[in-house]
């Protein structure tokens, strides 16, 4: 433990600045939060993307949302086998715990993860077809949907339809968790699918009657 360091001043810096304004501007409600435990209403899942700034794109404030972060957005299938299943416990605390009403996957533009899983999916990425890389297996998730957007010769398309197909096949994945189906069937959770331009700002939707994605 001897390797573990300080933190770098200029993020010190900032903690002092957050605690001297935002957070004594709102001591009442910072102490709330506290005390009487989180309620959020919705369980988002999105990118560890730093460009990707969930509160931000729906202003939400400090307990609002149950937010879950990985590489590309991904949901695992059900898989109760006594492994170490990060993402699902998320799910499981957010859904069985919490109660949310909505659940929400948000994909993004220029990911990297997606980038990765084409070029694995090409060939063209050996270091992600290694078994120790954490990466490439937990893009295996994605993997077998390539073929949706294997002809696609436009790179720029290509990738932007592979990330909204992540999307998808994470809203597939949650509805094998059989506590959180039978929730969406009884109507106490809505599943969202949800996709992100960062350079534009633009949020798009997913329609399950038109399968497509359409602007909110």
């Amino acid at each position: 433990m001897d390797r573990v360091k300080p933190l770098p001043n200029y993020l010190v810096q900032r903690y002092h600045g957050w605690k001297a304004t935002g957070y004594a501007d709102n001591k009442t409600w910072y102490r709330r939060l506290a005390s009487d435990g989180q309620h959020p209403r919705a369980m988002v899942i999105s990118c560890c993307d730093s460009r990707v700034h969930v509160t931000s794109i729906f202003g939400a404030d400090q307990g609002e949302f149950f937010i879950h972060r990985n590489i590309a957005n991904l949901v695992p299938p059900y898989e109760p086998d006594g492994d170490h299943h990060g993402t699902s416990a998320a799910v499981e605390y957010a859904v069985r715990v919490l109660k949310v009403s909505n659940l929400m996957i948000l994909g993004h533009s220029n990911c990297g993860g997606i980038k990765g899983c084409i070029d694995m999916c090409k060939g063209h990425a050996p270091e992600l077809e290694a078994k120790d890389s954490f990466v490439g297996r937990w893009m295996d998730i994605l993997r077998p949907r390539f073929e949706v957007v294997a002809d696609m010769q436009d790179t720029e398309e290509q990738t932007r339809a592979f990330e909204k197909e992540a999307v998808v096949t994470s809203l597939e994945n949650l509805m094998t968790f059989p506590w959180l189906a039978s929730k969406v069937e009884e109507g106490t959770l809505s599943l969202h699918g949800l996709w992100t331009d960062i350079g534009e700002g633009g949020l798009e939707h997913y329609n399950p009657e038109t399968g497509k994605f359409h602007v909110v």
